[in-house]
């Protein structure tokens, strides 16, 4: 299936949230694409409310709507909240976890830097970017990649990190300590329309 490769920016003003969780793409034009961005919205249906949350997610983690729904699919068999253990299972994938720990600028930059070999898992090579880790994996750069010109600079640009992973920076590795509360996830989605949305489709 093919990868969206087009405007973050715009995806973010569609869905009226920072899918960088950085607020950039809304700085300038916190209004919807398109020449009638500004215009008056009509009042939005349940339907298209609940699709909206969906795209947030959907958008925010880079996925296809196959890798979503499978990933929902496999959160509704976890104890707990299943909205929640959705957002969980998507922070506790490879690529985000390389994300959060700084080894790209973007989730689309740590799925290619996972796609191209550079990632270490308990100190095995793993290139799927939706592997799903577990609490106290540990994920490295090999030792061929610690030059990584665009690994180097987004590292030396990460001024903190969630509180979830811990990070070596002598070692170029970090620890996935546990799964996230979701206090400390973003605020802006609401996981509970997105399961009533799963619900009836």
């Amino acid at each position: 299936m093919s990868r969206y490769t087009g405007s973050t920016f715009k995806r973010a003003r569609r869905v009226g949230m920072s899918i960088l969780e950085n607020g950039k793409e809304l700085a300038k034009r916190p209004y919807k694409p398109g020449q009638h961005g500004t215009a008056r919205q009509r009042k939005m249906s349940n339907y298209g409310i609940q699709l909206l949350e969906k795209q947030k997610i959907r958008f925010t983690y880079g996925l296809s709507e196959r890798q979503l729904r499978k990933t929902f699919i496999l959160a509704s068999k976890m104890k707990g909240r299943h909205g929640e253990n959705f957002l969980k299972l998507l922070e506790s994938r490879l690529d985000n976890v390389a994300y959060r720990l700084g080894f790209a600028a973007t989730r689309s930059g740590a799925r290619q830097f996972v796609n191209h070999g550079h990632v270490l898992v308990n100190g095995k090579r793993v290139d799927i970017p939706s592997f799903l880790l577990k609490p106290g994996d540990v994920v490295s750069v090999k030792e061929s990649s610690h030059e990584h010109p665009s690994m180097k600079e987004s590292l030396e640009k990460t001024l903190s990190r969630v509180e979830f992973v811990s990070f070596d920076p002598a070692k170029l590795e970090g620890t996935f300590i546990r799964y996230p509360e979701r206090s400390e996830l973003n605020a802006d989605i609401n996981e509970l329309l997105v399961v009533e949305f799963y619900s009836k489709h």
